[in-house]
């Protein structure tokens, strides 16, 4: 298990808990970003994480409000912006973020305090969101005459629909935690205290289930969203055919005409 200057790493019961913890708010630092490339290498390795949570820290507040993340290190972005070289910066966060959209088990994200900018950027990676109601997410890049730069303008659209999403980006209003569940942005809104317990009981029950099926069905998301639906079909197909030569697939099958439990071993 690796040691880390922003983040902690946690294993309880098929989780591996990661702790954000960057004060004041979780800045997306280059090392920041450095270090989270580290702990997905970690976590994608580790046998006793079959499943991942992010968190932020405790003490990433601002004086008014708890803090997820606030979006990139604006003092970083902007010498990059200076120097005319901010491409090179924005597409090492795609990429990392891409990453996490694609990562082989199931994360979950629990927003336990506000995340704008590349902060909601990067809370849209993860498979499953669990979000305070107190809470609030947006992409207010808008209002520094910039664009959303980590996939926020393709990801917005494509989990709360493109009217939503141009209103908010255009505008760079806050989404408040009950206009982003109505609009699938999120998958539960709970009281701030109850979000880390909330996604830690889900990711324990997910912890369960058969790794190389999760992984199947988290791929043939990913490679089938914008094909057409026949080329989707092919891309599941393969998926299908594959999944059932597992041992896990035997194992599922036994264990539902025997009427017991499955034992699940990512085989």
């Amino acid at each position: 298990m690796g040691t880390y200057e922003y983040f902690s790493v946690k294993y309880e019961d098929g989780v591996a808990l990661v702790t954000m913890n960057r004060p004041p708010v979780n800045a997306l630092s280059k090392g920041l970003l450095d270090e989270l490339e580290k702990v997905l290498d970690e976590v994608e390795k580790a046998p006793e994480g079959r499943v991942m949570v992010v968190a932020a820290g405790d003490e990433i507040r601002t004086k008014s409000r708890k803090m997820f993340c606030g979006g990139a290190d604006i003092s970083e972005f902007g010498q990059a912006w200076s120097s005319g070289d901010s491409s090179k910066m924005t597409r090492r966060g795609q990429l990392l973020l891409t990453r996490i959209e694609k990562f082989p088990k199931v994360t979950v994200v629990a927003l336990n305090g506000s995340a704008f900018g590349g902060g909601t950027e990067l809370a849209m990676c993860f498979h499953l969101r669990v979000m305070a109601e107190e809470a609030e997410l947006g992409q207010p890049e808008i209002k520094l005459a910039i664009i959303p730069g980590y996939g926020g303008t393709q990801r917005l659209p494509r989990l709360m629909g493109r009217t939503p999403a141009l209103y908010y980006m255009l505008t760079g209003d806050s989404i408040p935690a009950q206009e982003a569940l109505k609009h699938g942005l999120v998958n539960f809104v709970v009281p701030m205290a109850e979000v880390l317990p909330k996604a830690m009981e889900l990711a324990k029950r997910l912890a369960q289930g058969p790794p190389v099926a999760q992984r199947m069905v988290i791929e043939a998301v990913n490679e089938g969203m914008g094909r057409p639906v026949d080329e989707g079909l092919l891309v599941e197909l393969e998926k299908m055919t594959a999944v059932t030569r597992t041992e896990d697939a035997i194992e599922g099958a036994m264990a539902f005409m025997q009427k017991r439990p499955p034992q699940f071993k990512g085989k």
